[in-house]
């Protein structure tokens, strides 16, 4: 068996220089890899046809990695073609929408004001007939209402720092602990007091699955100081783990921990001395409540000159792919 077989891997720009130098070498491993490219496509079809003989899959996508409004169909693209059927989530003008066309996901990413609904405020949204993007917990109600078992995200929120002081930990900690819904994620968001955040996840009985290997994923990084509570490295594992807990009548879902591929992550050990001083500029700042992961996500972005963002990019494409995977086996 080759070190990377069965792993699905995608590269932003794989067409040429190092990235195409790195889809020949994952390749080789015997990893399915994606990859995109952003002009001609004559060079990407050159690389799908000398790749073709291999046992692994290798497939050319065109997306410029650094538009939201290009990922976000892109992800759709790769569910797509996987077998299972994408539905993203949003309430457009009050009414509740389960599957998004390209053209409302473009108008949604360019749209101002738009509101970041969680549990507690979903309804009011619907009321007043606003526009809003649900977090995790907002997500898990609305997939459950439409018969979903599993949906892909970036990171899930959690206990923040300093959140023995603040008190700031995310409704979708409550959220899992509630509703049956898989939820697959690069683990909790780098800027959250992780070893907390497990604390409570194990308090409200959410089992945290890491696929495929020992050490909990820290959103931009593909592992971290922390183990994972349990880890699964079948798709089909983690679907019949959520058919027992069905079984046994136990509430709430489960929390997959997603590595994102090594080739795309910000190692631990780099990014979090960034966090901690993003964290403490905001307290700096009074920055509260809702506002703390928006400000710290752009500060982050603005401090490692846009690597997170692009990380992130490739987080959220890799969660979609195993989400997909997990789908096709309910």
């Amino acid at each position: 068996m080759k070190l990377l077989e069965n792993k699905n891997i995608l590269i932003t720009g794989g067409s040429r220089g190092i990235g195409k130098g790195i889809v020949y070498k994952l390749i080789e491993h015997g990893a399915n890899v994606a990859f995109t490219y952003s002009s001609s496509s004559e060079a990407s079809d050159l690389i799908v046809s000398e790749l073709s003989s291999n046992k692994s899959l290798c497939k050319a996508y065109k997306s410029d990695a650094s538009k939201i409004e290009e990922c976000e169909n892109l992800v759709e693209k790769v569910i797509t073609e996987t077998g299972a059927t994408p539905a993203t989530i949003a309430v457009i003008n009050g009414v509740i929408k389960v599957g998004l066309e390209e053209e409302i996901i473009s108008n949604l990413s360019k749209t101002k004001n738009v509101r970041k609904l969680s549990r507690a405020d979903l309804a009011h949204c619907l009321l007043n007939k606003d526009t809003g993007a649900t977090t995790v917990a907002a997500t898990m109600i609305i997939a459950k209402l439409a018969g979903i078992k599993v949906f892909a995200t970036g990171g899930i929120g959690g206990v923040h720092k300093l959140a023995e002081k603040t008190f700031d930990i995310s409704a979708d900690l409550q959220e899992l602990s509630k509703t049956a819904v898989s939820v697959v994620c690069a683990g909790p968001k780098a800027i959250l007091d992780i070893p907390k955040t497990l604390e409570v996840l194990e308090t409200l009985g959410v089992p945290v699955i890491t696929f495929g290997q020992s050490k909990l994923p820290a959103f931009w990084s593909c592992d971290s100081p922390f183990y994972s509570p349990l880890s699964l490295n079948d798709p089909a594992l983690i679907a019949k783990s959520h058919k027992i807990r069905e079984q046994l009548s136990l509430a709430g879902g489960q929390l997959i921990a997603n590595p994102i591929p090594k080739e795309n992550e910000i190692p631990f050990r780099e990014i979090e001395p960034i966090v901690n001083a993003a964290a403490k500029e905001a307290i700096q700042n009074k920055i509260i409540a809702k506002e703390v992961t928006p400000f710290l996500l752009a500060k982050i972005n603005e401090l490692t000159q846009g690597r997170s963002l692009k990380s992130n990019m490739e987080l959220i494409k890799n969660n979609a792919k195993l989400a997909s995977k997990i789908a096709l086996c309910f």
